[in-house]
């Protein structure tokens, strides 16, 4: 038999009888490469999944349930005691001067009137007759003059001593003495019973509603 060497085979391959060499075809790394890849690609995300999954059976989805208890309880509001708004508790009778003015056609309930407040603490400034604006022109118990910023701090105090008596302020007064000016139907100030009582309940503190943490 003759040999015959294919073209391109640089002699190294020679065809004897029937028999030829297999031809291989060259490799393709790169599809190896990007199937390594995505393999491990793969498997890391099957790691992390049972991670989680072993993380939510072991208890960690407790600890965000804990602390979303937590984060309610510190909205929730309870009762706690303040002081009283408008800052009356901080004024004692001893503090206030009241000009008392008899605006009645009866005689001597100015002075009967001022020393009975000067016996419950208040200091007395002038004591007489009403002015022409309230003489004769008061119907109810009485009236309550004073500053504008006496209006939440010592007219409420003096207003203890005669509830019924009607609270006015004049913006354009000055100084810090208050008037009381006595009405037709003025008979008697409180009782000092009555009136004590009415201090204490204005100088104890009041509940209110602060936001504070509740313990978990």
């Amino acid at each position: 038999m003759s040999m015959l060497t294919p073209p391109g085979m640089g002699g190294q391959y020679r065809i004897k009888g029937d028999k030829y060499p297999r031809m291989r075809r060259p490799r393709r790394r790169g599809r190896f490469l990007i199937g390594l890849v995505a393999s491990v690609a793969a498997l890391g995300l099957v790691g992390w999944g049972t991670l989680q999954l072993i993380d939510v059976f072991t208890g960690g989805g407790k600890k965000a349930a804990a602390a979303g208890s937590k984060a309610d309880c510190a909205t929730r509001a309870t009762p706690s005691a303040s002081a009283s708004a408008g800052g009356a508790a901080a004024v004692r009778p001893s503090q206030i001067t009241v000009n008392v003015f008899n605006a009645t056609p009866r005689s001597g309930l100015a002075k009967k009137t001022a020393d009975e407040l000067k016996k419950r603490g208040f200091k007395i400034g002038d004591v007489g007759n009403a002015s022409k604006d309230y003489d004769k022109k008061v119907k109810g118990t009485g009236v309550l003059l004073g500053p504008a910023s006496s209006l939440n701090t010592s007219l409420p105090v003096l207003a203890t001593q005669l509830s019924t008596a009607e609270r006015r302020t004049d913006a354009a007064r000055k100084g810090t003495e208050l008037d009381l000016v006595i009405g037709n139907a003025f008979k008697d100030l409180n009782s000092k019973a009555d009136a004590d009582r009415a201090l204490a309940k204005l100088a104890a503190p009041q509940a209110t509603s602060t936001a504070s943490k509740k313990s978990c």
